[in-house]
């Protein structure tokens, strides 16, 4: 029988891209990465563990800032190279799933050429990190 992770089409580096989206509203939160290992502590956990390319390791979601993302569902794409997770965001109400303090990563809206925000910033993130 084939292990379920087999299924999923890695990249070059041994990566997936991975939307998380609010199980709630269905807002789009963010991008980010995972590889094998972080997509078997998900399932396994139940909450978002993500690879962080910049740091080179496995990325806990909320392991600074206490904005944990707890997985509903976890779905893969058609071409089985994305994968979309549906998380309730905890840590902050409402939930804050950027590092800019904000509920999304997709706060820039093109308008006639120039964008955007359409995001206020929830909390400041200086007081978010260590």
């Amino acid at each position: 029988m084939m292990n379920w992770l087999d299924a999923v089409h890695w990249d070059a580096q041994g990566l997936v891209p991975v939307i998380a989206q609010e199980a709630g509203s269905g807002d789009v939160l963010m991008l980010a990465w995972m590889n094998r290992e972080a997509l078997q502590k998900t399932a396994e956990l139940g909450r978002a563990v993500y690879f962080s390319r910049s740091r080179g390791k496995l990325w806990f979601k909320g392991e600074e800032s206490g904005h944990v993302q707890m997985v509903h569902e976890i779905r893969l794409d058609c071409d089985h190279d994305v994968i979309m997770l549906k998380v309730t965001q905890t840590g902050h109400k409402p939930g804050i799933a950027c590092h800019t303090g904000r509920h999304s990563c997709f706060f820039s809206l093109l308008d006639n050429g120039v964008w955007k925000v359409t995001e206020p910033v929830l909390k400041d993130p200086q007081t978010i990190y260590k």
